[in-house]
């Protein structure tokens, strides 16, 4: 993969391990794909989807997937946006169409920014799927305050 070069040293640092990380096991299914399917247009078995584990990242407002995965799940980039990376940089990134999410069985509507070489998952699915981080287990969990559905605030 030919990456930029600010965008290669934050491929190299995604690719290990770090402390306190979790993870997620999560599927990802093209959103044009399931719609036209609703319709009919679309057999069950063509929706294009991927089943992956994510690193689960509070302290990111988007989700993220490398550009293979976009390309598997046949996403289009409807734009390019800035996103300020942790250390601080800002960089242009691609932002896809939207897919749909599951995470533990609660499914969000995303679209992802293309970056890095793993997938990501941010605030904005962790608050339309209503899951936190449970920092001392480490692992996501439902919000204990609604744990058998997902409640969304609008206020």
């Amino acid at each position: 993969m030919d990456l930029p070069g600010a965008l290669a040293p934050v491929v190299r640092l995604w690719q290990y391990a770090r402390m306190g990380e979790v993870k997620a096991t999560i599927t990802i299914r093209n959103a044009t794909d399931a719609g036209m399917h609703r319709r009919g247009l679309l057999p069950v078995d063509q929706i294009r989807s991927a089943t992956v584990e994510a690193v689960v990242d509070t302290g990111a407002v988007r989700s993220c997937i490398p550009v293979d995965l976009k390309e598997e799940l046949g996403l289009e980039t409807i734009r390019h946006i800035n996103a300020q990376m942790a250390n601080g940089q800002t960089q242009s990134v691609e932002l896809t169409e939207a897919a749909y999410i599951d995470i533990m069985g609660r499914v969000a509507t995303e679209s992802f920014l293309v970056l890095g070489g793993e997938v990501l998952i941010g605030q904005t699915a962790l608050e339309s799927t209503d899951l936190q981080v449970d920092c001392t287990q480490q692992k996501v969990i439902p919000n204990p305050d609604h744990p058998n559905s997902a409640i969304i605030r609008i206020r």
